[in-house]
């Protein structure tokens, strides 16, 4: 949906609320997107919100809660009363009620528990046995099995009977008496089929699954990778205990990417997913205060650096006219360079004992780079200045060529800094994000500075 329809759909819907036609509300909240209904609740009072809920089916409250942020879900909680909130919460997605039930105190756990049933209460506490991080944390129960022995006639009445949601009803996943996972099977497939077939002879057991224990971002990366809808999930036993969606996939993808951007631009991460202007100025200043400061420290090697060739800087005083274009474009070629190798490691592009390959292509291309600004700063120099503060015995082609090098040198050495440190965190077993691009800038001005007066001093010590 385009944004202009998609507001006109939204002005459209808020015009319905202020009618107070209760029919027609409660229409609207059944046949408008899920998308523009959440847009219009986030900004009513909770006591609105609730009063909208109340008017829906259960179906529909518990899906319209599930798609509501954390923290709205808690403190609709508060206000509903136990019974009412016990229904919705039995009508929520799976893998969102578990997520919720995390979220609670102690307290209000044993609160809920005991107004659900056998079925939702076992399902709730199993789904939140398991670690944020892994597929077990994620999936949800939202799937329906037959199993390898039935007739399609048979397999299509217990789908009827587990009831899947319409989203999660194109996998049908085939199963033994045990639950062990066998294979799938389309709806299409069934329907296709003559009643009378036998399952064992139309599945496909050629399929792609996720252990319980495995990493929520290789789960993701493999229904990205694969292009599924959903992922079974199987535990160490081979048995089928729930499903990854492609909406979790996508959601996880983005919060990774979210989390190494914060590592990479030197923010540290935090542990709720909150909105730039719904963290506090004092969280922010938190998440950015380490590096910042870390890196601030190891910069006044950049002073002392600057100090120790004073010197050179008092006998050729047009190196300092270029000290800021130099450190600019070592922090931006390290930057470059950083950014395409983590995520070529991201994308499971490279491997491990491929660093020397890497380094290498880096090599090359930072060569001609290198070409490419040390040429611009020599034309730029030897044809373009028309200053005469330079020592007897110089010309400006010759401190054109002698700075223009020393920027081509940090172009090449930043991009060998930028491409390396990513690689090394990663053979130590951390994460390559934290190679952040605040660090690595700090690191080529001080390369770039050592490189540039060295040069500049030999140039001097020449004439």
């Amino acid at each position: 949906m385009e944004d202009n329809e998609f507001e006109k759909k939204l002005e459209e819907f808020k015009e319905i609320v202020e009618s107070n036609d209760l029919e027609a509300l409660k229409d609207a909240f059944e046949d408008y997107p899920t998308a523009l209904v959440i847009d219009f609740l986030e900004d009513q009072t909770d006591t609105e919100i609730v009063k909208f809920i109340n008017l829906l089916d259960l179906e529909d409250a518990g899906r319209i809660y599930s798609y509501l942020p954390i923290e709205k879900q808690i403190e609709l909680y508060q206000i509903l009363d136990k019974k009412t909130f016990s229904d919705i919460f039995t009508a929520m997605y799976s893998d969102s009620r578990a997520d919720l039930f995390q979220e609670f105190e102690k307290e209000d756990q044993i609160e809920v528990l005991p107004y659900l049933d056998k079925k939702t209460r076992e399902d709730v506490i199993v789904l939140s046995a398991y670690p944020p991080e892994t597929a077990g944390g994620i999936m949800n129960t939202d799937f329906a099995t037959i199993l390898i022995t039935m007739t399609c006639q048979q397999a299509l009445a217990k789908i009827r009977k587990d009831a899947p949601s319409q989203k999660m009803i194109y996998y049908i996943y085939v199963v033994n008496d045990d639950m062990e996972m066998l294979g799938i099977i389309t709806l299409k497939d069934l329907i296709m089929a003559d009643p009378k077939d036998i399952v064992k002879d139309l599945y496909n057991d050629n399929f792609v699954y996720a252990n319980v224990n495995e990493d929520r971002e290789a789960v993701a990366q493999k229904i990205e990778k694969h292009d599924l809808v959903a992922i079974p999930v199987i535990n160490n036993r081979d048995q089928l205990v729930g499903i990854v969606s492609h909406e979790e996939a996508i959601d996880i993808i983005r919060a990774e990417h979210t989390e190494d951007m914060e590592k990479f631009m030197g923010i540290l991460p935090s542990e709720d997913e909150q909105t730039y202007l719904n963290t506090s100025s004092i969280d922010h200043f938190k998440k950015r205060v380490v590096w910042l400061v870390s890196l601030a420290a190891v910069g006044l090697i950049s002073g002392v650096i600057i100090h120790h060739y004073q010197g050179v800087l008092e006998q050729l005083i047009i190196l300092a006219l270029y000290m800021p274009m130099m450190t600019a474009t070592g922090g931006n070629t390290g930057s470059q360079a950083a950014t395409v190798v983590i995520r070529a490691i991201a994308l499971q592009q490279i491997e491990d004992n491929e660093w020397y390959k890497i380094l290498f292509k880096e090599l090359k291309i930072s060569l001609m780079l290198s070409i490419c600004v040390g040429g611009l700063v020599f034309i730029k120099i030897a044809f373009l200045t028309s200053m005469s503060l330079l020592p007897q015995g110089f010309t400006f082609n010759f401190i054109a060529f002698v700075i223009g090098l020393a920027i081509g040198m940090q172009v090449i050495t930043s991009a060998l800094v930028g491409a390396g440190l990513p690689l090394l965190v990663r053979k130590l077993g951390g994460d390559p994000a934290v190679a952040a691009s605040p660090a690595i800038t700090t690191t080529v001005d001080i390369t770039g500075l050592l490189i540039y007066f060295a040069i500049a001093s030999k140039a001097l010590s020449l004439s």
